[in-house]
């Protein structure tokens, strides 16, 4: 027997994008709230061998997707900080 919500699509999250400093985060939250723009924040465990540093990444709802890559676009072209886009799906372990 299944719960009557399983049916339903709601796994929409996306990882948006991989940020690195702590000012671009916070620029881009800042962005994003202004804009209405829902999002949460994942911080990956760092492995014993990792060379590379990833400070955070932002997820967002698949259908904000457009406007939060034209603000985060545009926060990067205005400040100069590094952003690297992965826009795939986010694996959720919960269900």
């Amino acid at each position: 027997m299944q719960p009557l919500y399983t049916a339903l699509k709601v796994n929409n999250e996306i990882e948006f994008c991989e940020v690195d400093n702590l000012d671009c985060k916070r620029e881009i939250e800042r962005g994003l709230l202004e804009n209405r723009i829902s999002y949460y924040i994942r911080w990956p465990k760092p492995s014993l061998f990792s060379r590379k540093k990833v400070c955070c990444i932002i997820c967002i709802n698949d259908s904000a997707r457009d406007a939060a890559e034209t603000i985060v676009r545009s926060i990067c072209e205005h400040s100069g900080y590094e952003v690297k886009f992965l826009m795939k799906r986010f694996p959720n372990h919960y269900l």
